[in-house]
């Protein structure tokens, strides 16, 4: 059995749901669960805001000191810090999973994923690079940006169920647990840099170059769209749009491409409207509007966070000793 999940807090589930609306269509066989990085009975929400498709509270899943991950990190830190922790939890409590897929929320599935299928009965790792070719200019994001921020896109990574994927989970959620942060001058971008070294650790990680895989802000550049009589996208004529990640995306904003970049206008590039404008769409009807209006409760308002973060690195043993020095 292959089981797609994606991790959202409650602002988030007109993402989610759309996502599983796409998988739905495309892959009916699959089994498809909402990690929720929220509470239920907190939030109260109404019949017509509550999806249809399984949802798994994090506070289900047994992660160690899970309170003290909330004082460190952001929701966005949060939401990506519990992700190994989901997939050891699925590997532990479905045995009929052979396969794990994660997706970001902020993603739409066109395709039945057959090659993505046939990936995981060889390799016990799939990944996807954020570009396959150089940037073009110095607009953002450029090269230099993914090295800030990693080489693959963990919107996406898919898992076998074997030995070498469960020694990178374990690796991965010990590294999680505490660098799990925004912190470029420490080189950490949330879960995304430490993936850096999965194709160095273990033999058996699949880099998928397919032009249709994971297509987002930060590759356009290399990715002509086009959709095709029968209603198929493609992509630079000769590939099928297997999936594509709306990141940054606004549908109060939908002029904008992302948030995130600057190399690309919609008027510059035609060809992606469409699929954006069928995204907003799905989000307003799937209560885009209505879910963000509810904050996560784990997740301390961001003033505070930033006073845990300052006093924290006012007391680091660095910090100390400079301290110390100083005053002799």
């Amino acid at each position: 059995m292959t089981l797609v999940f994606t991790i959202c807090s409650i602002n988030y589930l007109a993402q989610a749901r759309t996502l599983g609306d796409s998988l739905r269509q495309t892959n009916p066989d699959y089994q498809y669960v909402i990690g929720l990085v929220d509470k239920l009975n907190v939030a109260n929400l109404p019949d017509e805001l509550m999806p249809e498709y399984t949802m798994l509270e994090v506070d289900k899943i047994g992660i160690p000191n899970f309170a003290a991950m909330c004082d460190r990190y952001d929701i966005t830190e949060l939401n990506t810090a519990v992700k190994p922790f989901y997939i050891d939890y699925f590997y532990k409590s479905y045995s009929e999973v052979t396969k794990i897929i994660y997706f970001d929320p902020d993603i739409i599935v066109y395709q039945p994923l057959t090659g993505l299928n046939q990936a995981l009965e060889q390799h016990s790792l799939v990944l996807t690079p954020h570009t396959c070719s150089p940037t073009p200019d110095w607009e953002r994001p450029n090269e230099q940006h993914h090295l800030n921020t990693g080489i693959f896109n963990l919107g996406f990574i898919g898992l076998r169920n074997d030995g070498t994927a469960r020694s990178f989970v374990d690796w991965w959620k010990d590294r999680l647990v505490y660098e799990c942060r925004i912190d470029l001058c420490a080189g950490l971008f949330v879960d995304q840099h430490w993936v850096n070294f999965a194709p160095v650790y273990h033999n058996n990680v699949l880099i998928e170059r397919h032009l249709g895989y994971n297509v987002a802000y930060w590759n356009l550049h290399e990715r002509q769209l086009w959709q095709h009589v029968t209603g198929d996208w493609m992509v630079n004529e000769v590939e099928k749009l297997q999936f594509f990640h709306y990141s940054g995306y606004n549908p109060d904003r939908p002029d904008e491409v992302s948030k995130y970049q600057t190399r690309y206008t919609f008027s510059q590039r035609p060809d992606a409207r469409p699929l954006f404008e069928y995204y907003r769409e799905r989000l307003l009807a799937n209560f885009n509007t209505e879910y963000r209006r509810y904050p996560c409760v784990y997740i301390k308002p961001p003033k505070v966070l930033l006073y845990q973060r300052v006093r924290k690195a006012i007391n680091s043993p660095i910090n100390q000793l400079i301290a110390l020095l100083e005053s002799n």
